[in-house]
């Protein structure tokens, strides 16, 4: 694939429509955390019939696996045109509101992963249905206040079994769509009275308004203003085995609950590079009229070499990007997923290239460049977040090397 077909044209440009009448004209409002997200894209996604898409393909699968027939649980039989559509929107929201792109894919992309890839039948119907179609938020709680890079490692929140039920403590933090969430995949480890250090990964699925749950207000931060972060507390959650994913405990044998976690790490990942693309787009859309336009001793600034290779830079990135955006789709339309260290190959170069450019703009623009009314100010802010969710560019140099040597 080296170009965007002439449906993905026609997508994007629908797309690109929507944005401009419906999120742009509450980008402050969104932006000062005056405005949550979620009605603005559940309307995206019955304006493109991504509702109706989600649900047909879910009912399809659940089908499948109720007769008996074999096959992944995550299989497409659109192949790459429904990856497509996924990443279209992601790039388009992210020239605008890089945000509402995070709100929408930790729930119905991690969250939704998480019950659909270790649920049984009867738990993916309860929960994940009505989290991919958006009629409910999702939340994926993995991150703690001493527990970031090394979640597993320094993980504090446990699950004691009690009888016939799971008492269920602990804290996280940083976790996107926390204050609204609807239904949170809580990940703890199983309190057994063994060591901390061997204890199993076991993963929950919980429902706000539970006894004992708390969801904190928003919390404040330096970008991605327009996708709400927060934090949540469990004191003495009772919840049964229906709430256990898989409803077993041996199915988090040995490392299984680690790499059913992990493996919604790669799809975020990759989602990544089509984030960094929409903002990287938008840079250069930014940057050129105004290299054009703005006079600095007689003449266009964009006469000036200087800015000539800032403009340069921005272009090779948005092709180097939109090539791994190119070849994600083109996995997906093979039916093959990248490994964890193809992924965070991809995320570490596509989230340093989105936050160089998008301050290589700000520096373009000048003292205009840091007032809040431009608009590179926003998407430089919202871009460095891009370096250290999802695991930091240092953990993903870790993933790639140890690929490497192993």
């Amino acid at each position: 694939m080296f170009e965007w077909s002439e449906e993905h044209q026609m997508i994007r440009g629908a797309v690109r429509d929507f944005v401009e009448k419906e999120v742009r004209p509450h980008r402050e409002e969104l932006e000062h955390g005056d405005m949550a997200p979620y009605d603005i894209l559940r309307k995206l996604y019955k304006t493109f019939g991504l509702d109706t898409m989600a649900a047909a393909s879910f009912d399809k699968r659940i089908a499948r696996e109720e007769a008996g027939e074999s096959g992944r649980r995550d299989d497409d039989s659109e192949g790459g045109g429904n990856a497509g559509m996924t990443m279209l929107p992601i790039i388009e929201l992210c020239r605008c509101s890089p945000g509402m792109v995070t709100a929408m894919g930790v729930s119905v992309g991690l969250t939704a992963a998480a019950i659909n890839g270790k649920g049984t039948i009867a738990q993916r119907k309860r929960w994940a249905r009505d989290i991919a179609t958006f009629e409910k938020i999702g939340a994926w709680a993995i991150t703690e206040p001493n527990s970031g890079s090394d979640a597993f490692g320094s993980m504090q929140a446990t699950a004691r079994l009690d009888g016939d039920e799971f008492v269920l403590n602990g804290s996280k933090t940083f976790i996107t769509n926390g204050p609204y969430a609807d239904t949170i995949v809580f990940i703890c480890k199983l309190d057994e009275g063994n060591p901390q250090s061997e204890r199993r990964v076991v993963q929950f699925v919980l429902d706000s308004g539970m006894p004992g749950l708390e969801q904190s207000k928003p919390l404040r931060k330096m970008g991605m203003h327009s996708s709400p972060t927060g934090m949540l507390f469990l004191d003495d959650v009772r919840v049964g085995y229906d709430r256990l994913l898989g409803e077993t405990l041996e199915s988090f044998g040995g490392k299984a609950g680690r790499e059913a976690s992990k493996a919604t790490f790669t799809m975020e990942r990759t989602g990544v590079a089509a984030m960094a693309l929409g903002i990287i787009e938008r840079c250069l859309e930014l940057c050129v009229p105004y290299a054009r336009e703005r006079v600095q001793f007689g003449q266009p600034i964009g006469n000036y070499q200087l800015i000539q290779l800032k403009l340069a830079k921005m272009e090779v990135a948005r092709l180097n990007v939109e090539n791994m955006v190119f070849r994600t789709l083109e996995m997906s339309a093979a039916g093959k997923g990248m490994s964890l260290s193809e992924a965070s190959a991809v995320k570490l170069y596509s989230a340093q290239a989105a936050t160089e450019i998008a301050l290589e703009a700000v520096q373009l623009f000048g003292g205009n460049g840091y007032m809040a009314e431009y608009e590179v100010e926003q998407l430089a802010r919202d871009a460095k977040v891009l370096q250290i969710y999802a695991g930091t560019d240092e953990i993903q140099i870790t993933h790639i090397a140890k690929a490497l040597l192993a």
